[in-house]
């Protein structure tokens, strides 16, 4: 048996008032030793307020954007406070389930793994996807990995458990949703063992809130071109 390993959750949020503390307890909830670093990306609803009642508690730490930056400005700013040994992404919607985290983790105990994926597509059972969403991802999938010569089932997951130290040294640069591509090129690029994992994933729709377009899409297939082609190692 492997040392334990602290897990550091970065949650970007904007605009979650009816789910952040909710995602809060959840995580929390995981029988793993884990640091909490929540980026409101300067929200306009209530999440601040909703947030203020965990700032500085249970190993939570608050970061307020003045300024709306994107998710990958708000990773970028969690970042600096990361002291554990791994790190996860987590959306501040109800589509993940931190109750995966052991699955992603478990790979790191016996030092196996740089990073692992869950994935969304890869045999588990899920709530049915729209078929432009599903098959989007898809594509963007199949694409990413043509560039990088990795074979992933979802490269657009949220769920990315990477080592910290690996984590901290990669540049990132896009400031949207964006990241996904970028740090999958950028993994590929420095030889990254990665592996990936089934995990459960309920998508909600945009009259719930999802902020996700077709626009992101299309930014999507410019990154894995940027970042696989023409960014150097």
């Amino acid at each position: 048996m492997g040392k334990e390993l602290t897990l550091s959750v970065i949650i970007p949020v904007f605009n979650e008032e009816d789910t952040i503390l909710e995602v809060l307890d959840r995580v929390r909830a995981v029988d793993l030793p884990m640091e909490i670093i929540v980026v409101n990306d300067c929200s306009t609803d209530r999440t601040r307020e909703r947030l203020e009642t965990y700032s500085g508690k249970d190993s939570v730490k608050v970061v307020n954007h003045d300024v709306n930056s994107g998710k990958g400005s708000a990773i970028r700013t969690a970042r600096e406070y990361v002291t554990g040994d791994l790190v996860i992404i987590q959306d501040a919607d109800l589509e993940y389930n931190p109750e995966e985290y052991p699955r992603l983790y478990k790979f790191f105990v016996n030092n196996n793994a740089d990073a692992v994926y869950g994935s969304r597509y890869s045999g588990n059972e899920v709530m049915v996807d729209s078929f432009v969403h599903y098959y989007g991802n898809k594509s963007l999938t199949f694409f990413s990995n043509l560039f990088s010569n990795l074979h992933l089932t979802d490269m657009e997951t949220c769920y990315k458990m990477i080592r910290a130290d690996l984590f901290k040294e990669i540049p990132i640069e896009c400031r949207c949703f964006g990241f996904e591509p970028e740090i999958t090129a950028k993994l590929a690029k420095r030889k990254a063992r990665i592996f990936e994992v089934p995990i459960y994933y309920e998508p909600r729709i945009y009259e719930q809130g999802k902020k996700i377009g077709w626009r992101d899409g299309i930014k999507a297939i410019w990154y894995i071109l940027k970042f696989n082609l023409i960014r150097k190692a």
